[in-house]
C-alpha cells in the first residue's frame, strides 16, 4: 500500500491538515482563512475581487462573504470598492493579516520539514515541483484527457 497514490496523498493531506488546523485555529474560518490570506499575499500587486478570490480558493461566494466579514472584523484584510465596477470589491491584505500569515507559514514550514525529513534538499525541491504541477492539473479539472 505504501506505493499507492491515493493512500500516499491521504496520509500527507491528513498530516498537513492537522498542522494547518492547529496553526490557523485562532483565525475565524481556520484553515480556510489561511488559504484566503495566502491568495491575498500572492496577489498584492493586483488585489482580487471577492468573487475572484472565492474562485481562487474554491469557496462558495456566500461562504466567502461571511469569512471575509469575520477576517475584516479582525483587521486581517480590507475591502475597497472596485473603481471600474462599484458593485465589486477588491480584497486587500493588512499588515496584521501579513503577520498572521507569516506565523502560520512558519508553523507549517516546520511541519513540512518533519514530514519530508527522509528526503534530500534536491528531492524536496523536486517533490514540491512535481506536486505543484499535479495540483495545477487537478485545479484545471483536467485528467490528461
Amino acid at each position: 500500500m505504501d506505493n499507492d497514490l491515493t493512500w500516499a496523498i491521504r496520509m500527507i493531506s491528513m498530516a498537513l491538515r492537522r498542522v494547518a488546523a492547529e496553526a490557523a485555529e485562532t483565525l475565524p474560518g481556520g484553515s480556510r482563512a489561511y488559504l484566503v490570506l495566502m491568495a491575498l499575499a500572492e496577489a498584492e500587486d493586483k488585489p482580487p475581487t471577492q468573487l475572484e478570490l472565492a474562485g481562487q480558493v474554491g469557496l462558495d461566494r456566500t461562504v466567502m462573504t461571511y469569512l471575509l466579514d469575520d477576517l475584516e472584523g479582525r483587521g486581517l484584510l480590507l475591502r475597497r470598492p472596485n473603481p471600474k465596477d462599484r458593485r465589486a470589491r477588491h480584497v486587500i491584505l493588512t499588515d496584521e493579516g501579513r503577520s498572521q500569515l507569516l506565523r502560520i507559514r512558519t508553523e507549517l514550514a516546520a511541519a513540512e520539514s518533519q514530514l519530508l525529513v527522509e528526503l534530500s534538499e534536491q528531492q524536496r525541491a523536486q517533490f514540491r515541483d512535481l506536486l505543484a504541477q499535479v495540483a495545477l492539473t487537478a485545479a484545471r479539472g483536467s485528467h490528461g484527457d
